[in-house]
């Protein structure tokens, strides 16, 4: 499977403790880079999150972002300290009988502190089903850059098959080439009154055809595309081998170029500069 370095996921869960939302998104980038937006209350997952981003990403600039939501009336019950509230009546009792008026106010003794707690929410539970929420969304991320990865694979191996092609037109105009340059060759030394010692014409013919022999360029070229298409097959993190292979294909038809000595060679040369171009601006976007 091929991987887009260019994805987005978002899921949302809602429980009774309220709502949460993840969101990850990437970017193209030569090396892993992660990058979080976090609640105060849940910084401590960093590092979890970022090594499970290990195991399952090779490339991109990956931003990930928690929005998390308490649910208000979700709040536990009180606690009263019972024990606490007793020897504050008693002091207040034991003071009014001194002769001295406390007043004291029910609401005033469950305000004292310690007297009244709210049962604290359980966070180890909540981190439990917002990391399973992550979890879920990772995968969709996942299943994002792979769709969009297959994408990228068609697109790359269309273009193989049409440099698959321009080789061919090149294999089948290269005879008609060099009949055509030994013709011009014989008419510029007819037109010069230049008599031909016998193979001198021959002998000129082999030294141009050395020159323009793209014999090899084309059976590289044709390699290229093979090792391509096998690299696309075993899938993978593979955009830095398919970045390399675009070197190669660039060094061939550069090379072809600066060869050809007749129009249709030199338009199948720039007919394949555009499909290699149009192919390593894909790749780019490869794992």
């Amino acid at each position: 499977m091929i991987y887009s370095m260019t994805a987005f996921a978002r899921k949302e869960l809602k429980a009774e403790w309220g709502t949460a939302v993840w969101e990850i998104r990437s970017v193209n980038q030569r090396f892993l880079e992660t990058y979080f937006r976090l609640p105060e209350q849940f910084r401590s997952l960093e590092p979890v999150l970022r090594e499970r981003f290990k195991k399952r990403l090779q490339r991109g600039k990956v931003e990930c972002a928690l929005r998390f939501s308490a649910n208000e009336a979700a709040v536990g019950q009180i606690q009263l300290n019972e024990s606490l509230a007793k020897q504050l009546l008693h002091a207040a009792d034991w003071v009014q009988s001194h002769g001295q008026s406390t007043g004291v106010n029910p609401v005033d003794i469950l305000r004292w502190p310690g007297v009244v707690a709210a049962e604290e929410a359980d966070m180890d539970s909540i981190q439990a089903d917002i990391m399973k929420c992550f979890d879920d969304t990772l995968s969709d991320f996942i299943q994002a850059r792979a769709s969009e990865g297959e994408s990228l694979k068609r697109l790359i191996e269309e273009r193989l098959d049409a440099i698959t092609v321009e080789v061919a037109k090149v294999q089948t105009h290269m005879p008609s080439v060099l009949t055509w340059q030994r013709e011009r060759l014989q008419q510029r030394f007819e037109e010069a009154n230049i008599e031909l010692e016998p193979g001198r014409l021959e002998q000129e013919m082999i030294m141009l055809a050395q020159k323009v022999d793209v014999a090899e360029e084309l059976d590289r070229l044709n390699t290229h595309v093979s090792e391509t298409q096998k690299i696309l097959k075993k899938g993978g993190a593979v955009g830095r081998r398919l970045d390399f292979m675009m070197q190669e294909f660039n060094r061939e038809s550069n090379t072809l170029g600066s060869k050809s000595i007749n129009t249709d060679i030199t338009q199948s040369a720039v007919e394949l500069k555009v499909l290699i171009e149009q192919m390593r601006e894909q790749i780019q976007n490869i794992e």
